[in-house]
């Protein structure tokens, strides 16, 4: 079992920055492979960003590549999302998630996620 929290979501302004945290819990965590989704009202749910516990290596979508940064922090067991130059459009509920299939970009492939965090972009 994996226990995910985010925080971090908020209200910002167009060209604004916000860091989500997720932070995750239970046993080896660090076999996972974590990933960001996105849901805005009435849309499927949307990758993303990923990366892996182990090594660091990630993969981001390209809807948010070159604006959004995942990272990890494997002494407190967090993961992170950078999002820089946000946009209307970015505005969704944004939820962590875990999983053992690496390279997952597919919210069935996921096993475990956080209750999510409200993200808001003003014009």
């Amino acid at each position: 079992q994996v226990q995910l929290v985010e925080s971090g979501g908020g209200l910002v302004q167009a060209g604004g920055s916000l860091r989500l945290s997720c932070a995750a819990s239970g046993r080896t965590v660090s076999r996972y492979f974590m990933g960001w989704f996105r849901q805005a009202p009435g849309k499927e749910r949307e990758f993303a960003a990923a990366i892996m516990w182990s090594g660091g290596r990630t993969y981001h979508a390209d809807s948010v590549k070159g604006r959004f940064t995942i990272s990890r922090d494997n002494a407190k067991n967090t993961v992170y999302l950078e999002m820089n130059s946000l946009k209307p459009e970015d505005t969704a509920v944004y939820y962590c998630a875990a999983t053992t299939t690496s390279w997952a970009t597919m919210a069935n492939d996921y096993a475990y996620w956080g209750q999510g965090t409200q993200v808001t972009v003003s014009s």
